[in-house]
């Protein structure tokens, strides 16, 4: 059934409601791309004005990552945004365990060099069309587990690394997400039930904070020190002539962490990253078509869309930012509002990479307690997970076939990275040749990150133990 569309795909809405609807976009996204680097800074061990800038290197990303996206030549030209992947959250979480003793800074080097090297091969993966082959191996069975075990392995971060800090603000946070998604039934507090639940967590936290109920080591407690240093903006504009300012953009953009290092351990660590969000991809392009109210995507569409995913993925390591995906809440804004219109995702696109170069901002979300971040982690992880099972329901799950390989593959991918990890020397024995002990180390990286087992697990199952189409869930709508 078609949508009623309020403007379509190729339609160019006034430019107040392009502007408004722009900034609503970025507003849906912001909570999300936030909360990304909010994990890794202080995984790193980035002080606040250091998780500042790679937040601002985030938005940047994100902001260019859109816009390659959503055109028509290098990308799937559909109205989809680009923001920061939970997808990528367990596989950096490995290269932060690799390289975090050597400072922040080479983490993100490594990080860098690892996006730009995965994000090559996902392009010519994409652009050379090899993805139609990789699809009809992904069937709902492998893309259930593997969505699963993103969500569910990152319980600990959620819960022990930030929530139990301090469980009021934690626990608040969860509520008022529960509120203003599900009790209160008005469109726009929807739509931002998480933006809403931590911004007003955050204040009371402010206030308690500068009334001295929460001291400095109280978790809850918010420092505005760094807010005061930073910069209003980012960079130092020497000249208003447009190839001056382009200089001192790219002066301050690219490379903003030093010159990538490549290593197969950080390469091998992403590549369960690259192929979630391969996976997180395609079924968001048809999502978003058919919010849109336009037919599913061709292979084309979905090749050059995957080819921009790379692409962006490269970028993002050249501009010290994380990986990227496409945001399935932004497509649930256009089939709520109405409004699919190109011109206005890559308006907010814009004005993603314009906030990216306020300071201040940056700085301001930087100063985020760990428990208010934690109840966000617990909603939105837990959702992730959900949204697995969902993907379930399009294969037959009341097949014995599909209920043994979906356990087993969602059980490996929970119960092997922890043995995995605790015994590292079998895969890199000190005795072994350099040769052996790299490639034993890329063995190890990809064993220890959840979703890159879930994903084995699963495909290896699902291809060799015979079942019919319909059991798999191939070419089957969402019930």
């Amino acid at each position: 059934m078609a949508r009623q569309m309020v403007y379509g795909i190729n339609d160019r809405p006034p430019l107040l409601i392009t502007l408004l609807s722009g900034a609503q976009h970025v507003l849906t996204l912001f909570g999300s791309t936030t909360l990304v680097p909010l994990i890794f800074g202080p995984a790193m061990g980035m002080d606040a004005l250091q998780i500042a800038s790679l937040i601002s290197c985030v938005y940047f990303g994100m902001g260019v990552a859109t816009l390659i996206q959503t055109s028509k030549r290098l990308g799937s030209g559909l109205p989809i945004v680009q923001g920061s992947s939970f997808s990528f959250i367990p596989s950096v979480m490995t290269v932060i365990a690799l390289y975090k003793a050597s400072g922040p800074e080479t983490v993100m080097q490594y990080l860098g060099g690892g996006l730009i090297a995965g994000g090559i091969i996902l392009s010519i993966i994409g652009y050379s069309k090899i993805v139609g082959y990789i699809r009809k191996v992904i069937t709902p069975v492998v893309i259930g587990p593997v969505i699963m075990a993103i969500g569910f392995s990152l319980a600990g971060t959620a819960v022990q690394g930030n929530a139990a800090n301090y469980w009021p603000a934690s626990l608040a946070v969860v509520i008022l997400i529960f509120l203003f998604s599900l009790v209160l039934k008005n469109r726009y507090i929807n739509i931002f039930a998480i933006l809403l639940a931590i911004v007003i967590t955050y204040c009371v936290c402010l206030a308690l904070s500068i009334n001295g109920v929460f001291g400095p080591e109280h978790p809850a407690y918010i420092n505005l020190a760094s807010v005061k240093q930073a910069q209003w903006l980012r960079i130092s504009i020497n000249s208003l002539l447009p190839k001056e300012i382009i200089k001192d953009i790219a002066k301050e953009m690219v490379f903003p962490w030093g010159v990538p290092k490549f290593s197969l351990m950080s390469f091998a660590a992403l590549l369960a990253g690259f192929f979630a969000t391969m996976i997180e991809s395609i079924g968001d392009y048809h999502s978003v078509s058919y919010a849109s109210g336009v037919s599913d995507p061709d292979s084309e569409t979905i090749s050059r869309g995957i080819g921009a995913e790379g692409l962006c993925c490269a970028l993002s390591g050249v501009f010290g930012s994380v990986g990227t995906t496409s945001y399935t809440e932004n497509i649930g804004l256009i089939g709520l509002t109405g409004v699919a219109s190109r011109v206005v995702v890559r308006t907010g696109a814009v004005i993603l990479i314009l906030m990216s170069f306020v300071g201040k901002l940056s700085a301001l979300i930087a100063t985020m307690p760990s428990p208010i971040i934690g109840g966000a982690y617990i909603a939105l992880f837990g959702t992730i997970g959900a949204m697995g099972i969902q993907v379930l329901m399009r294969a037959d799950m009341s097949s014995q076939r599909n209920i043994l390989i979906v356990g087993f593959a969602f059980l490996m991918a929970l119960g092997l990275p922890g043995w995995v990890e605790a015994n590292q020397t079998i895969f890199m024995n000190p005795e072994s040749s350099q040769l052996m002990q790299t490639l034993g180390g890329m063995i190890w990286a990809v064993l220890k990150t959840p979703m890159a087992v879930a994903g084995v697990c699963a495909a290896l199952c699902d291809s060799l133990i015979p079942g019919t189409d319909e059991e798999r869930g191939i070419n089957v709508q969402p019930k």
